[in-house]
């Protein structure tokens, strides 16, 4: 379009000649910074990197106030003691995503957090069995999908396709029925990582996507409360959140999935936790497998190419001791959604093995 407008006014340009030099440059850097939009903007829309011109330009914030997070119930969920039975419940309204690449099943709403102080959608897709008369008094298990950075709360049912790969294969009896569940990760403006981490003083990410997410999800669906019907699942970036939240988090989570991910947090150069060091290395799966008072039980997939998450996964494998399980599995191929998206189908048997249907 912005050629055939070039072409259009080439001949017409008046005045003198400098005039018309400078007007037909003009005309074709407009044609090439055109052409360089059209490419970004269609390889967002395919692998929606971006959900918004706002976390595109880093003009958004999602964070409302960063308050002192309560103390998890050591034997549950949630906030400590009396609290977490005087907390209300978390009652919300869910509409379609309005995406044309997310399917119509997949449903949206906007969150406060009560806990983390954290604004931000939730998208949750329901497996088939859900709404089966048969299963009215039946929960279900749930698993968080993490992004990379920068993500969308969409890439993973509109690039990844994990919804429309798994329907079937839970159909068919090979995937347990789970609720899959995407927060928004990217929530800090300025083009800076959270990491899934709660960083004092800036944002409450990891009480987001460990308190405040699960909390709305059992409050308004049929979801299994029990950490042993929940896991967390990433790629990149998010695969590092998987991994370290889950084992972090064995209160919350019984298994993680990571995908092409890293251990350190100082390899992401937008990454504050990478900054501080003593939040980088607390950050680190390894680390909080050697200071943990006690080995979680928590079942992990670790994949990754030569260079690129397999030697990270193999660290973590070799640290780890009974009942924490570490399966580390050696992928070919880039650093590429069309990679993970293969590797949704094999992850999530995977982890039908370990949260299996009921």
């Amino acid at each position: 379009m912005s050629i055939t407008v070039a072409l259009l006014f080439w001949g017409k340009v008046r005045g003198p000649q400098p005039v018309r030099t400078l007007s037909r440059i003009v005309m074709i850097m407009f044609c090439q910074v055109t052409a360089v939009l059209m490419v970004f903007v269609m390889v967002n829309n395919a692998n929606l990197i971006y959900g918004n011109w706002d976390d595109l330009l880093g003009t958004g914030d999602h964070v409302r106030a960063v308050p002192s997070v309560p103390p998890v119930d050591p034997a549950g969920n949630g906030q400590a003691g009396e609290a977490a039975k005087q907390t209300p419940k978390v009652l919300q309204k869910f509409g379609g995503v309005n995406d044309p690449a997310v399917p119509g099943d997949v449903q949206k709403t906007e969150l406060k957090g009560q806990v983390s102080g954290v604004d931000g959608e939730v998208l949750v897709w329901l497996p088939p069995q859900y709404n089966d008369p048969a299963f009215k008094d039946k929960k279900f298990p749930v698993v968080e999908l993490i992004p990379g950075y920068p993500g969308s709360s969409s890439t993973w049912y509109g690039t990844l396709k994990v919804s429309e790969q798994l329907k079937p294969l839970m159909q068919q009896g090979k995937v347990a029925p789970f609720i899959l569940v995407s927060p928004r990760t990217l929530l800090l403006g300025s083009h800076q990582d959270a990491g899934c981490t709660d960083i004092p003083g800036k944002i409450n990410a990891d009480a987001w996507i460990t308190r405040d997410v699960p909390q709305m999800v059992m409050d308004n669906f049929r979801a299994d409360p029990s950490a042993d019907r929940w896991a967390i699942a990433g790629y990149s970036a998010g695969a590092h959140c998987a991994a370290k939240l889950s084992l972090a988090h064995p209160n919350r989570y019984r298994a993680g999935i990571a995908m092409s991910g890293y251990n350190d947090p100082g390899v992401e150069p937008d990454s504050l936790v990478g900054k501080d060091p003593k939040l980088r290395e607390a950050n680190n799966p390894v680390n909080i497998l050697k200071t943990a008072q006690q080995p979680p039980k928590v079942a992990l997939l670790v994949s990754g190419a030569k260079g690129d998450g397999y030697e990270d996964g193999q660290a973590v494998a070799a640290v780890a001791k009974e009942p924490t399980k570490v399966q580390v599995e050696e992928s070919t191929g880039p650093h590429t959604t069309e990679m993970w998206k293969k590797m949704v189908p094999s992850a999530f048997e995977w982890l039908t093995g370990i949260i299996p249907a009921q």
